[in-house]
């Protein structure tokens, strides 16, 4: 699998940073996952790549979900 985008840290357009550290296949349907952490937390959250990389309307601007912010 060869990822779309890099590890490191993103802003998500709510605000809160998130570190990208790795990337996954869904068992079912082979899909593309982003396995990625809120800051200062453990939790580890999976969300498909194509969501990860779209873009969202708020007050009235389109933007990244999430920007790409460093390198870790």
């Amino acid at each position: 699998m060869t990822p779309e985008i890099k590890l490191g840290i993103y802003e998500h357009f709510k605000g809160g940073k998130y570190e990208v550290i790795g990337f996954a296949k869904h068992s079912e349907t082979l899909e593309k996952m982003v396995l990625y952490k809120h800051e200062g937390e453990e939790e580890l959250w999976v969300r498909p790549l194509s969501m990860f990389l779209e873009t969202v309307e708020r007050d009235g601007k389109v933007m990244p979900r999430f920007k790409f912010i460093k390198e870790k």
